[in-house]
């Protein structure tokens, strides 16, 4: 399991406002998916994003961080890549 903080938050005390799981989808959709689910936000809220497109690690990331938004946590286990965004 590879576990990468972003920022020095605690990781335990962050409950995502929203979840967002993307299953079977090919890039870009999840990077589209996750940018639509933020805009959609409060300033503040946190959306929880798990997919098992391992392409989008080169998406999300850059692209959250581009609208202005705080990649909280970057997770890999096994196929899956979890990620948790604060808008």
């Amino acid at each position: 399991m590879t576990n990468h903080e972003i920022k020095d938050v605690s990781l335990e005390a962050i409950t995502p406002d929203y979840n967002l799981e993307i299953f079977g989808e090919s890039c870009p959709y999840p990077a589209v998916a996750t940018l639509e689910a933020m805009a959609t936000l409060n300033k503040g809220e946190i959306l929880e994003v798990v997919t098992d497109c391992g392409q989008s690690i080169n998406n999300i990331p850059p692209d959250a961080q581009n609208h202005g938004y705080t990649m909280l946590l970057i997770e890999q286990n096994g196929p899956h890549i979890r990620y948790l965004i604060k808008r």
